[in-house]
């Protein structure tokens, strides 16, 4: 867990994050508005699993507690990708949205795992879910230009090259941790490029629209996001030098 350290700290941080932009705002990531308007209870889920998000999150923080709090973690992200989004991919399968949101839970869903457990094999595994969650969120880059371009900072020239760039890079990252080609620093660097990105599109805006719930649910899933790949490169580190002593 040495290894992890750092990285810990940060996903805990995300996931208190989107738990106090859920009580806040009354959704956690989106997921309200990937449930059906038929589902009773929709919004007492939202704040349940906002909860749930707060209560394991500080625990992440405690070495008494993180592995039990990173598990159960894992339950709520693995609940909420099987049971909210992946039924809209379902519905919906040429909807690079309906990707996108999967693709993130997704992500949280594997750090946590990768928290949860030092198994190897359950690392690779997780992994190979990380890669396969990038690549609609890279595609998006590509399908949403419209909407990604406007989104790099004014003083930047050439937003039309960086919302393609990006976009390739996640790819690239993408193919690193499917293929196991210097996947440890894919997923480092995807954890930089998510930082960047957290830190320079979202504070400006989040100023000129303080109010704004989704603002505020998009910089606390992107900074969840970062965090989650960190613990990916974390782990992906610790097993490295763990593999040596057991050859």
């Amino acid at each position: 867990m040495s290894h992890k350290g750092p990285a810990r700290v940060a996903y805990a941080t995300g996931m208190i994050g989107l738990a106090m932009v859920g009580l806040v705002f009354g959704d956690v990531a989106q997921v309200r508005q990937s449930v059906p308007d038929w589902v009773p209870g929709r919004q007492a889920l939202t704040y349940a699993v906002a909860v749930l998000l707060l209560a394991c999150g500080g625990g992440v923080l405690s070495r008494r507690t993180d592995v039990l709090a990173a598990r159960g973690l894992l339950c709520c992200w693995t609940l909420l990708v099987i049971a909210v989004e992946l039924p809209v991919v379902v519905a919906h399968p040429l909807n690079e949205i309906a990707w996108q949101g999967l693709a993130h839970l997704t992500l949280l869903l594997a750090a946590a795992w990768m928290l949860a457990t030092a198994d190897e094999r359950a690392v690779r595994v997780a992994r190979r879910l990380v890669g396969l969650a990038l690549i609609p969120i890279g595609l998006a880059h590509f399908v949403y230009l419209e909407l990604t371009a406007p989104l790099v900072p004014a003083w930047l020239p050439g937003h039309t090259f960086w919302a393609y760039f990006t976009g390739a890079a996640q790819l690239a990252a993408a193919c690193g941790l499917l293929l196991g080609i210097r996947a440890r620093l894919a997923a480092a660097l995807e954890a930089v490029l998510l930082a960047m990105f957290t830190f320079l599109v979202w504070p400006p805006l989040l100023l000129a629209a303080p109010a704004k719930a989704g603002l505020w649910s998009e910089f606390a899933i992107s900074w969840a996001m970062c965090a989650a790949t960190w613990v990916v490169a974390g782990s992906l580190a610790t097993c490295r030098l763990r593999s040596p002593m057991q050859a």
